[in-house]
């Protein structure tokens, strides 16, 4: 099936328990949208679900649903927990009256919801509209790799099975995934590829090409990725793809610049892997890192971004006005300014018998990919910041029980709030304070942890498969020693840091002090957590991505 056909065939759900509020919504939405979408109206939840049964059975698609949130029988949350077993890819709205609003906020974890709409919406031009307008534009540009989707065959308990899996989820390729010996049509792939599976992962493409334990490069080689730049010389170079830099990529192409930006594996950062971001500017009912971080790769687009992946960019050079970086393959690339927005990564436990285990129970970050796999299962989460209690909030959707491993005496200090108040809500979430893991066990994946309280130095060994580690920041800058001044933690050093008693830093030839973003090399700037002194936040950083920009072209001017 086409995009075109799957466009076209595709239905578009709403459900009301109010008829005279059911009419008016497919009113409006027919009257938008009847040309490309078809309009299914229902008036209770077991309706709404019978419609989706028929329409899955008939092999075409649901770009969207809309359901109340209060109706008998069956609530709006319960239709669309349903509904969204049948049609995980389409885009989820619920519909709420003023008094509901609490209500749904905190539902919105139940059903990854997309959007919320306040009952009435008059005019729709303003307030439904535009918002089904940006789902359905996110629901078609998945829609494109339906039709033929990329098909992954790997063993659970392998972390290169899991890299794979992460790898093509995090760039946003739909793809297939098949367990080894316990999925039929996996092992008829690997029938047909000629392999016995003991080489794993088998990567089948949409043209039906076969890899076998494929790198990243060549994986993406495959799947439609950018590796190779367009052209050896361009106005800006953004190195990293993570909020700071999404959000330099975005603004350098929207005001003229020709921007090329470099990630070594895929956009979003850490960002990227977080289940719900709540506190970001502009969504209210919060917004996952992989919606924030497609959105950003669309307006990238739009502007003509060219967008590398698995590019390590590995050196920096000055080369009279130009500014050169170094690839790990010994290419380069040229442009006249170049913005280091290349994040942190989580440090790794070094808990004795977690090294080995990682990828096979033992994850750093959120690795969303493996949410289902932990159903009914005990998951284990270390750390106390943010991205921690995401994790918590997004696994207790599937796990039995999530304990949340705190190494202080609380979570006040280091989680926000909103986050904190939420996990407290979770009855099967448990926090546990002044508590580390201070080693693991397991043959072909994880199977306990020791936990050690830091109160009383008492250990005790649990049971588990799953562990997900949240903590400190690492920043990736070993390849700028030498090149660029750092702070003693690695974080590139920046604007007037850099200018000490009154002394610019050793080799600035500017009759001018560094700008605000600017390193010690000039026409160099740095964004995001990457920044010496910077706020870790998603916000902040998509701020100083754009201030780079600003700031670029400050230097173009009078360079």
């Amino acid at each position: 099936m086409s995009t075109a056909d799957a466009t076209r065939r595709a239905s578009i759900i709403t459900v009301d328990d109010d008829p005279a509020v059911s009419r008016a919504i497919a009113r409006d939405l027919r009257r938008q949208y009847g040309e490309a979408y078809r309009v299914v109206r229902a008036e209770t939840g077991e309706q709404a679900l019978e419609a989706v049964r028929e329409i899955k059975l008939r092999g075409e698609e649901v770009a969207a649903l809309l359901a109340d949130y209060r109706m008998p029988g069956m609530s709006g949350i319960e239709f669309l927990e349903q509904a969204m077993e049948v049609f995980p890819l389409a885009r989820r709205v619920l519909l709420t009256a003023y008094a509901d609003t609490d209500a749904a906020i905190r539902a919105i974890n139940v059903v990854d919801l997309d959007h919320y709409l306040l009952k009435p919406w008059d005019p729709p031009q303003e307030k439904l509209y535009p918002v089904l307008d940006d789902l359905l534009a996110s629901w078609t540009a998945a829609a494109k790799g339906r039709a033929r989707q990329v098909r992954v065959v790997g063993h659970r308990w392998s972390s290169r099975s899991y890299e794979v899996r992460d790898f093509l989820a995090r760039n946003c390729v739909p793809f297939r995934w098949y367990t080894l010996g316990e999925d039929p049509e996996g092992d008829r792939l690997l029938l047909a590829a000629d392999e016995d599976g003991t080489r794993l992962p088998v990567v089948v493409t949409e043209d039906g090409a076969t890899l076998v334990e494929p790198t990243d490069a060549e994986l993406a080689a495959k799947v439609g990725l950018s590796t190779v730049p367009a052209t050896d010389f361009y106005d800006l170079i953004v190195v990293g793809g993570g909020p700071a830099g999404l959000g330099a990529a975005v603004y350098g192409g929207s005001e003229g610049l020709r921007t090329v930006l470099v990630e070594r594996m895929a956009t979003g950062g850490q960002a990227g892997t977080s289940s719900r971001i709540e506190n970001y500017l502009g969504f209210p009912d919060g917004v996952s890192g992989e919606q924030l971080t497609e959105r950003a790769r669309r307006q990238a687009a739009k502007f003509e971004v060219e967008v590398l992946t698995t590019r390590q960019v590995v050196g920096l050079q000055p080369r009279g006005a130009a500014r050169v970086v170094r690839f790990d393959d010994g290419t380069e690339l040229a442009a006249h300014t170049v913005i280091l927005a290349t994040g942190v990564s989580y440090r790794v436990l070094a808990a004795p018998g977690l090294d080995e285990l990682a990828g096979r129970g033992v994850f750093y970050g959120a690795a969303t990919t493996e949410g289902p796999s932990c159903a009914g299962q005990d998951v284990y989460i270390v750390g106390g910041a943010n991205s921690a209690g995401q994790a918590a909030m997004y696994f207790a959707r599937h796990a039995k029980r999530v304990v949340l491993v705190v190494r202080g005496d609380s979570l006040d200090r280091s989680m926000s709030r909103y986050l904190i108040d939420q996990i407290a809500e979770v009855p099967t979430i448990e926090v546990l304070t002044h508590t580390e893991v201070v080693g693991g066990t397991g043959t072909e994946h994880l199977e306990s942890l020791t936990l050690r309280d830091n109160g009383t130095g008492a250990t005790s060994t649990v049971e588990a498969s799953w562990l997900f580690a949240f903590i400190g920041a690492a920043p990736r800058t070993d390849w700028l020693e030498g090149t660029l001044t750092r702070d003693r933690n690695g974080f590139v050093v920046a604007g007037p840091d850099l200018v000490v008693d009154g002394t610019r830093p050793l080799g600035w030839d500017l009759d001018r002090d560094p700008y605000h973003l600017e390193t010690s090399l000039p026409g160099v700037f740095v964004a995001g957590d990457v920044r010496a002194e910077s706020v870790k936040r998603v916000a902040s950083a998509v701020g100083e991505g754009a201030m780079a920009v600003t700031l670029v072209h400050r230097y173009l001017e009078k360079a």
